[in-house]
Order: C-alpha cells, then structure tokens, then sequence
C-alpha cells in the first residue's frame, strides 16, 4: 500500500537516504563500542567494561529508532554489513591500543562526526523535504548523542 503521509515520493525519498546514512554511521559506532567493551584493558577495566556496555545498549535502541524511522516513511532499512560499509562516514579503523584512553578518543570522534552529520540534516529536511516529523526526530537523537559525547568526552578532564 502506498505511503499517503503528505510528503511526496520524491522527499520521502531524500530522507530515507539521509537516514540510511545515518542507520550505517550508527551500526559502526555500535560495533566500534563494543570492541571496546570486548577488548579494554588495564586498571579500569571493570569500570570501562561497564561504561561501554551501558553505551553500546544505548546505541542499539538508536539504531533500532533508526530504522524504524526509515520504515514509517515507506522505505527499507539497510541490514547487511555491506550496505553498512558502503553508506557510512565512519572508519572500521580501530583504536591502536586497547586502553581505555584510546578507545574513548576514538569513539568521542566518532560521536562528533555523527552529530554534526544529523546537525546538518535537521533544517534541510524540515524545510526542504516538509518532512517535521524526522527533523524533530533527529533533533532529540542528536540531543542523545551529546549527551553520550559528554560521557566520553568528561573522561578526559
């Protein structure tokens, strides 16, 4: 059935490819986090071990809201690592040690790309794609990912 939403197929379209982007750059922050919760160590492993679980849960539901975004608008989600790895801004490269220092570092940056992406989609898409929904949407998940750039970020004062 035909997503009659009062957006027209074309900006449905245009928003469904931003978000798509989106979906991937999530997808590798997510993975990226829980490499380091695998894979941290020194003398506040148990700490950090925590901490990056309680990061990487966040972003599953993100990806979840994502995607689900993307179908509310008519279109389909990207699942496979393929299309994750074609669409993405982020880098697979990891950090180079597995200290706590150099895993936050990494993730602090990958977050910052992620809000200034969704930061440069928010009055597009309202104003270009009348689509206020989504641009609402990505302003409370950019909302979300400065708060977790804050948790990371604090570690380094």
């Amino acid at each position: 059935m035909k997503t009659n939403i009062g957006i027209s197929d074309e900006n449905r379209k245009s928003v469904s490819d931003q978000l798509t982007k989106l979906l991937a750059d999530e997808f590798i922050l997510y993975t990226k986090t829980r490499n380091a919760h695998w894979n941290v160590e020194g003398p506040d492993f148990h700490t950090m071990h925590l901490f990056f679980e309680s990061q990487y849960e966040q972003l599953d539901e993100i990806m979840d809201s994502v995607a689900e975004r993307i179908r509310k608008i008519g279109h389909y989600a990207p699942a496979t690592l393929t299309q994750f790895l074609q669409l993405t801004h982020l880098t697979e490269k990891g950090a180079d040690k597995n200290d706590s220092m150099s895993f936050l570092k990494e993730l602090l940056e990958d977050h910052e790309s992620v809000i200034e992406f969704i930061r440069g989609n928010i009055n597009p898409i309202a104003n270009d794609f009348n689509d206020a929904g989504t641009s609402d949407f990505l302003t409370g998940l950019m909302e979300t990912h400065e708060g977790m750039a804050w948790f990371l970020r604090a570690h380094f004062k």
